[in-house]
């Protein structure tokens, strides 16, 4: 269920679907490395994207990947929105710094206490609720290796989202412990509804 490249189009078996609330889009998951207080909100930084590391969905991230969409973007004037769970109607902050290096995409902004989603963003990052990043992206250019793997070369970046279940085993905010991949944890939550609705049933 690939659509062409060139129509921007979502592979189902390569990320999380959310074309529901921005069509065409797909996303991968970081978790952020730092956060500070700052005046006015909180402010987060890490790595949104990795280059040449295989993710869940058995995709690689070239270095380069976002260098078109950047120059693009700042050519523009426009900036990459920092979202809530992909939510395009709920902006919580502002990336003030969205740029490639050698290790990948950086990122660095300020969740807005001003912002109610903003406040309720900083109140569960601060109770350890919510560690993840996510970015919203077309695929420009993408072929296969022969693994089965799809590399992407080039990226048309939208948004970096907070997210609550990161896709990459990387940092997480204030923690470096270890993470529990995402299929693990949605099998699990599968398994406890099922045992839930079994107990139910025999009630």
């Amino acid at each position: 269920m690939d659509y062409d490249v060139s129509g921007f189009g979502y592979a189902p078996e390569h990320g999380k679907d959310v074309s529901g609330v921005m069509p065409g889009l797909e996303c991968k998951f970081m978790r952020f490395e730092d956060v500070a207080e700052v005046e006015g909100g909180v402010e987060i930084s890490g790595y949104a994207s990795l280059f040449g590391a295989v993710d869940q969905g058995g995709d690689v991230v070239e270095a380069g990947v976002y260098a078109a969409s950047l120059k693009a973007m700042a050519a523009s004037k426009r900036n990459i929105k920092m979202l809530w769970q992909h939510e395009p109607g709920h902006p919580i902050g502002v990336w003030d710094e969205v740029r490639e290096d050698a290790k990948g995409l950086f990122v660095k902004g300020r969740i807005l206490n001003s912002v109610e989603k903003g406040r309720e963003a900083a109140a569960l990052i601060a109770a350890g609720a919510i560690d993840g990043l996510s970015i919203g992206y077309r695929t420009v250019k993408a072929t296969k290796n022969s693994k089965g793997q799809r590399l992407l070369s080039e990226l048309e970046l939208w948004e970096v989202s907070l997210v609550t279940f990161p896709m990459l085993p990387s940092a997480r905010v204030g923690s470096k412990g270890d993470f529990i991949p995402v299929g693990q944890v949605l099998r699990e939550m599968a398994a406890a509804f099922e045992g839930a609705r079994a107990e139910m049933g025999r009630r």
